[in-house]
């Protein structure tokens, strides 16, 4: 990731390129923290510089977190960003063995739709392997349309609300460069997934055009 963005700027940035970053991020926390106990177990998936780890821990400020991300730049503002909760920092791609041991939660955040379809698919079983009984997977992702119009549709409102919020047409055309290298799917489809792998309570919990929260849970026993 740090070969696209700069870990120096990429919150500022983050801010201008989510329209809906307060309800967007928001809802995952308030997932998290109707679900978990006191002091959770968390794994942050492709982390970046602890964005929604920092949200989250404002709900729940005696969970334990992991970090895991491919840019040891990005990790090194989420540890001065949580350095108070001391969070565990994982240098690695989301394709290689995940942390061993079990989570009560499980949050991603804007980082899986850089994975194939296939990629995404075995990522969301080893996930559901990884999570404790009655654990939930939260993933704040960006999704595609369903179809060409409705792709149309959801790429002008997310720019068009980015340059609202201040972003230049340099960051724009920046951002766009980003994006065609993305491979998101529908939230519709990754719903599919989660529930043949065997997740329970699977839904879209929130949804601004193509900014979604979805997820499920480990059954409890």
């Amino acid at each position: 990731m740090s070969a696209v963005w700069d870990a120096r700027t990429y919150d500022s940035e983050r801010r201008r390129l989510v329209p809906c970053f307060d309800d967007f991020y928001g809802a995952g926390a308030e997932l998290i923290a109707r679900s978990c106990s006191a002091s959770p177990r968390i794994l942050d998936l492709g982390a970046g510089t602890g964005i929604f780890s920092e949200i989250v821990i404002r709900r729940i400020p005696r969970a334990s977190l992991h970090l895991l991300d491919a840019s040891a730049e990005m990790l090194e503002q989420a540890s001065i960003r949580l350095a108070a909760h001391q969070p565990q920092l994982h240098v690695q791609s989301l394709t290689a063995p995940l942390p061993s041991g079990s989570f009560d939660a499980v949050i991603s955040a804007l980082a899986i739709h850089h994975l194939s379809d296939e990629e995404k698919r075995a990522l969301y079983g080893r996930i559901l392997d990884l999570l404790a009984p009655g654990g939930l997977f939260i993933n704040a992702e960006q999704v595609a349309g369903g179809s060409s119009r409705l792709q149309q549709l959801i790429e002008s409102v997310h720019l068009d609300g980015a340059r609202r919020l201040g972003s230049s047409e340099k960051e724009i055309e920046a951002a766009i460069r980003r994006m065609s290298c993305d491979r998101c799917a529908t939230f519709g489809e990754q719903l599919r997934w989660l529930e043949q792998l065997g997740f329970r309570d699977v839904d879209c919990f929130y949804r601004a055009f193509r900014f979604a929260v979805f997820g499920g849970w480990r059954a409890a026993g």
